[in-house]
């Protein structure tokens, strides 16, 4: 494949160019096993009649696969990482905006802390297909803000200390979330011995959700500031940022 901004040749398809610095791939989707990871190159909008030799519609550019041969017991710590490594150096060479990823959660959390792209989770048969129709039907502004800094409010408590902060951060580290404004705690709610727990309600008619922290019979939301415009955009953001938490084991 040659560059598609200076025709430069490429060692791989999507790669970012050395010699005009640009980039070719917009967005990456990761469908990832255990035994092997298949990573999908798209192009940016506008950019698909240049995909290699695919025809004016499509925004593949191309695909990689890496593979592992799982290990068992303490070996299997070093060997997931190091799967998820060769997987997070292959996207650091196309310098993608997003990327995108479903399948095993493991291998996911694992590329997931390896490097610093915007990360979405994504469920579906066709995760090529579901990407590149969720990327034709948004178009949503990104917030560059690191966490610490969208975190404002009258309320300056969070419920479970350190442990509510990490689950407050991990949300506000959302590309697609402007604000994280923490509420007044309610400490009359059920109490639970699970810990404590978040969760991401349903969006309003503005795009922006509610953050729900659980710590055992108290109870705080807090508003989450989206960059959607919409239920619609507002409930894409809500499933993201519960993927997120999950992840993090707070679901």
């Amino acid at each position: 494949m040659e560059c598609r901004h200076c025709a430069s040749p490429l060692e791989k398809p999507g790669d970012f160019c050395l010699v005009c610095r640009e980039t070719n791939t917009e967005a990456i989707v990761l469908e990832a096993g255990r035994e092997r990871a298949t990573l999908t190159m798209l192009a940016g909008d506008g950019d698909e009649a240049t995909a290699a030799g695919r025809g004016t519609d499509d925004p593949v550019l191309g695909e990689t696969t890496i593979t592992t041969t799982p290990e068992a017991g303490e070996n299997e710590v070093v060997e997931l990482r190091n799967f998820a490594g060769l997987i997070g150096d292959e996207i650091r060479r196309k310098r993608p905006e997003e990327v995108y990823a479903g399948g095993e959660r493991a291998v996911i959390q694992a590329v997931r802390e390896d490097i610093h792209h915007a990360f979405y989770r994504v469920e579906d048969d066709d995760p090529v297909a579901a990407v590149v129709d969720r990327r034709g039907n948004r178009a949503l502004d990104v917030v560059e803000t690191p966490p610490a800094e969208k975190i404002g409010g009258s309320h300056s408590t969070l419920i479970g200390g350190r442990t509510g902060m990490r689950a407050i951060r991990a949300v506000a580290g959302h590309p697609h979330v402007k604000k994280v404004i923490p509420g007044p705690i309610d400490a009359g709610g059920k109490g639970s011995q699970s810990g404590l727990r978040a969760k991401v309600t349903r969006a309003d008619h503005g795009g922006n959700v509610r953050m729900l922290l659980r710590d055992g019979s108290s109870v705080q939301e807090n508003r989450v500031v989206t960059t959607a415009r919409d239920r619609e955009m507002g409930e894409r953001i809500r499933e993201d940022l519960n993927e997120v938490l999950d992840d993090a084991e707070f679901q």
